[in-house]
C-alpha cells in the first residue's frame, strides 16, 4: 500500500515538473523586421505516447493546413530534446524542463511566449480535436502579424 501510494506520488510529481503546466507569456524585443509564429515542441529524452502524439499532430496540423506559411518561413516548426547540452539556452528562455509545446510569436520583432501545454497534453491523442483547436489559435496569432 504504502509502495503505491509513493509511486502514484512520484509520477505526478514527475508530470507536474516534466510537463511544467503553466501559462505564462512573456514579452522580449529581436529583430524588429522580424513577424513571424515559432512553433516550439518541447520534450525529453524519454518519451510517453501522449507526448510522441503532441509531436505528431503538430506536424500534421501545420503540414496539412500551413504549408504555404511553412514555405515562406512565416511560421517555423522545431522539435528541441531539453536533455541536450546543445537545447540548454532554448529550453531555460522557454522554461521547458520536459515536454512542452509553445508558440512564439514575434510581431515586429517583439516576442510573445503562449504556452500550450496544457491543452496539448488534454487533446494531444485526439487528432482531430487537437489540430481544429491548434489550426484555430495559429489563425488567431496569424492574424494579429
Amino acid at each position: 500500500m504504502k509502495t503505491t501510494k509513493f509511486i502514484t506520488a512520484l509520477i505526478i510529481s514527475f508530470l507536474l515538473i516534466s510537463c511544467n503546466g503553466q501559462n505564462k507569456s512573456k514579452n522580449k524585443v529581436v529583430n524588429q523586421s522580424i513577424s513571424k509564429i515559432e512553433v516550439l515542441d518541447f520534450h525529453s529524452t524519454h518519451r510517453c505516447m501522449t507526448c510522441n502524439a503532441i509531436e505528431k499532430n503538430t506536424k500534421y496540423t501545420l503540414d496539412t493546413y500551413f504549408s504555404d506559411e511553412l514555405k515562406e518561413n512565416k511560421i517555423t516548426f522545431q522539435v528541441i530534446n531539453v536533455d541536450k547540452k546543445e537545447n540548454e539556452k532554448i529550453a531555460e528562455k522557454f522554461e521547458a524542463a520536459g515536454t512542452a509545446l509553445m508558440l512564439n510569436v514575434i510581431k515586429n520583432g517583439k516576442e510573445t511566449k503562449i504556452d500550450l501545454t496544457e491543452f496539448a497534453f488534454m487533446n494531444g491523442n485526439n487528432q482531430e480535436t487537437f489540430s481544429k483547436d491548434l489550426k484555430a489559435k495559429i489563425e488567431t496569432e496569424l492574424k494579429t502579424l
